[in-house]
């Protein structure tokens, strides 16, 4: 983000200011822009980056987009969305920074797919296409279109219904964020509050926020003849390319990916977490990065079994698997989450961030996924969403050990 000379921050005071965001996305800030800001030269531009800086004054105004009242009643929602209708969350003019969004649906017996039917949508600085696509429950980590609760750094849901996160998403002209009705039934009573700062000049040097859901409903396997993902021909299968990976997203321009929620409704019995992760960055022909498997990309293990055999969902800052229902059967059903706040990583040109579906892709589960990353624009444009009923998740029939036989 660039801006005339004389009314943009300066690098150093960007750095400085912005350390809450480079805090919570683990970028290596120069010890220098946390020397100007603890000495007061540049302090108070950012929101809160660590413990040390709390005390220092801010030189930001704090703002708010919610779906209060403007009556002063007690009204304070949005009501009921038909299909196709369009509620303007926020609508903010900058520069700027959104710190954090919470919002809470009325969930109804007639909308009871909501998570999946309602889209999120942001646009930064004008763009025609937006920078955020993701269905609701998906964005916050619900990718079955089911509520469970779970704790990370960057989003969580209460046990009440409640969605938050925490990602910064920085913005020099506008920030536009809409929710979309996509469904076949309406949907009451939208809560919602946009907590944002408006900085005194404008930014530069710092990457847009982008999501992007994408989902293989089910993701082709090259067989259907198999009863173990360990049989000869399946364990001696090899993939060193990537060829017929899942694709989390791709991206083109500079920028960090940042990381990924990813939810699995199984087609197939056994284990499906035997895909490894491989990311392309920058013109790369092979991954830059290859895992050793679903469950330790999620920096879980043997299955997500504990010591006494029976599966374990957990939930931590960075890492999670905190919802886990008829595990290794057709149906059985997951959630996850990995941050890349340790080290985001970077691209100069372009990167691909990818993962086996089973062993060099022989499984035909259901993945639905939605990725997260900073970049420059103009960014790639996004696949088209599918439709709300086709990403409603369901069974299908796949072959392999499944329960539900393919029709000749």
């Amino acid at each position: 983000m660039k801006s005339d000379k004389g009314t943009r921050w300066s690098r150093r005071e960007l750095l400085g200011s912005a350390a809450a965001s480079a805090g919570m996305l683990g970028l290596a800030l120069p010890k220098t822009a946390f020397a100007g800001a603890i000495s007061g030269s540049q302090s108070g531009f950012g929101p809160v980056s660590n413990l040390s800086s709390l005390a220092l004054l801010r030189n930001y105004e704090a703002r708010r987009a919610g779906s209060w009242d403007r009556t002063g009643g007690n009204h304070d929602f949005v009501p009921e969305t038909k299909p196709g209708d369009v509620i303007k969350v926020a609508d903010l003019k900058g520069p700027g920074q959104i710190c954090h969004m919470w919002i809470a649906v009325n969930p109804t017996p007639d909308s009871s797919l909501y998570l999946k039917q309602i889209v999120l949508r942001a646009y930064w600085d004008g763009e025609e296409e937006p920078s955020v696509e993701v269905p609701l429950g998906d964005f916050f980590g619900l990718g079955l279109g089911e509520f469970f609760s779970y704790q990370s750094a960057l989003t969580n849901v209460s046990p009440c219904y409640a969605m938050n996160c925490y990602f910064p998403m920085p913005f020099n002209k506008s920030a536009l964020i809409t929710l979309v009705n996509e469904g076949p039934t309406k949907v009451d009573n939208y809560y919602f509050n946009v907590d944002w700062v408006a900085f005194p000049t404008a930014l530069e040097d710092v990457g847009y926020f982008h999501a992007q859901y994408r989902q293989a409903a089910p993701a082709h396997g090259w067989t259907d003849a198999w009863q173990s993902d360990y049989e000869p021909p399946i364990e001696g299968k090899k993939n060193l390319d990537g060829k017929d990976n899942y694709v989390f997203m791709e991206a083109q321009g500079r920028g960090h990916f940042v990381g990924v929620m990813q939810a699995v409704l199984q087609n197939q019995d056994d284990w499906f977490g035997e895909g490894d992760e491989m990311i392309f960055i920058d013109d790369s022909t092979l991954p830059v990065i290859t895992g050793t498997g679903t469950e330790d990309y999620y920096n879980g293990s043997w299955d997500f079994r504990g010591p006494s055999g029976k599966v374990q969902p957990y939930a931590y800052p960075l890492i999670g698997c905190p919802y886990i229902q008829n595990p290794e059967k057709v149906g059985g059903r997951y959630c996850l989450y990995r941050w890349h706040l340790e080290g985001p990583i970077p691209f100069q040109k372009n990167i691909k961030v990818t993962i086996e579906h089973g062993h060099a892709n022989h499984r035909s589960d259901n993945f639905y996924t939605v990725a997260y990353w900073y970049q420059t624009e103009p960014h790639l444009k996004f696949l088209s969403l599918p439709k709300a009923l086709d990403r409603t998740p369901r069974v299908f029939a796949v072959g392999g050990p499944s329960a539900i036989p393919i029709k000749k």
